[in-house]
């Protein structure tokens, strides 16, 4: 028996797709297990379309704030979408900030 691929998948979804395949599921990040229903698998183990025996333990985990890592093999991740900062903080130290000539609000001296 393979293992289906579970990377996805909501929690309830998967329970029933390993009840299909004739496969366990085991979460140690989520001991409520049981009661999860929409937090969406982000990594399996063994990978999908491992062949195993009946019965054999499918190690999941979930996504803390519920989102899917896009991956589509079932491996790790979690690193999430990095954007350039822009702008981009001004370069050198601290400075000192002088008035506009003319300023209405000149600094005090």
């Amino acid at each position: 028996m393979r293992v289906p691929k579970l990377v996805g998948l909501m929690a309830v979804d998967a329970r029933d797709a390993a009840e299909t395949h004739g496969v366990l599921l085991a979460a140690p990040d989520r001991p409520d297990f049981p009661l999860t229903v929409v937090d969406y698998v982000v990594r399996q183990y063994p990978p999908p379309g491992v062949e195993v025996p009946r019965g054999a333990v499918v190690t999941i985990w979930f996504d803390l704030d519920g989102g899917d890592d896009g991956g589509d093999d079932g491996g790790g991740g979690g690193a999430g979408v990095r954007e350039p900062r822009v702008p981009r903080p001004p370069s050198g130290g601290m400075q000192r900030e002088l008035g506009a000539p003319g300023d209405a609000f000149e600094p005090m001296h």
